[in-house]
């Protein structure tokens, strides 16, 4: 009997890690029973090549934005802009936005202020916003709050790695938080734990391939198929069958990501 299926939140089909081979490794994800993902665009002008991998491959969906480590090098998004791209009938999400003061901390300013437009465009199109964060914590929690009392909208922590205060400070918002191969790594419990803490009903699974291959590829090309594994891991983190998980996380998938779990019933 096959298992049931899950989601990969959040890939990068057209890095060209996958050149070679993206239509199989697409085909290779949903033979695992990874039925739908969401290829992210992190830089605007890079849009056609990712909208025609969702245009041409029924389980792919996309989103859009200026990742925060390319802010400062790339044109400012504006609202309009994103506004504009959300008419596509495949574009379910708004980012990846947010702040990563690891790499990029000179430009923290920058990062903030196409956050916040980010979030405009979110609240405009009703869509989630898709979150990077990365050693800024504070800031994050802070804007995050500050702009959804100014007016509300929805959210994942894509790749969620940061500490327990911001976890909770998402889930207050009622933002999701979403699980990848990190979850699987050995020195991970830290972050199983706060997992563990949050309510299933707000968990999503994702890869971030190619990036973060969970265990057993850790250090190999990550790709879709390979949501299974960090799945497992989640089933074990919440005491569940896998089955089970892949039927919470997916359905959370589709309270979140409503406009795709419309065109996938529709």
């Amino acid at each position: 009997m096959p298992r049931a299926s899950i989601v990969d939140s959040h890939c990068h089909l057209d890095f060209p890690d996958f050149d070679a081979e993206r239509a199989e490794i697409i085909d290779r994800a949903v033979a695992a029973g990874v039925t739908r993902m969401v290829t992210i665009c992190t830089r605007l002008r890079l849009l056609d090549q990712v909208r025609p991998i969702a245009e041409a491959h029924d389980p792919v969906f996309f989103a859009a934005g200026t990742h925060p480590m390319h802010v400062a090098d790339e044109p400012m998004a504006t609202v309009e802009e994103l506004v504009a791209l959300a008419r596509h009938p495949k574009m379910v999400g708004i980012g990846e936005t947010g702040l990563d003061y690891h790499y990029t901390s000179e430009t923290k300013a920058v990062q903030q202020e196409s956050l916040r437009l980010h979030i405009e465009a979110a609240r405009q199109t009703g869509l989630p916003l898709i979150i990077h964060a990365r050693a800024a914590d504070d800031d994050m929690a802070d804007i995050l709050t500050e702009e959804h009392k100014a007016g509300a909208y929805t959210c994942v922590m894509h790749c969620f790695s940061s500490g327990a205060t911001l976890a909770r400070v998402a889930l207050d918002l009622g933002f999701y938080l979403s699980m990848s191969g990190i979850a699987t790594f050995r020195k991970s419990q830290e972050l199983r734990d706060i997992f563990a803490a949050a309510p299933l009903e707000r968990i999503l699974t994702e890869t971030d391939s190619p990036y973060l291959a969970p265990t057993p590829f850790r250090g190999k090309r990550n790709e879709p198929a390979y949501t299974v594994h960090t799945a497992e891991t989640g089933a074990d983190i919440f005491g569940l069958s896998y089955d089970a998980f892949a039927r919470a996380t997916s359905a959370n998938f589709d309270r979140l990501f409503a406009k795709a779990a419309a065109w996938s019933h529709g």
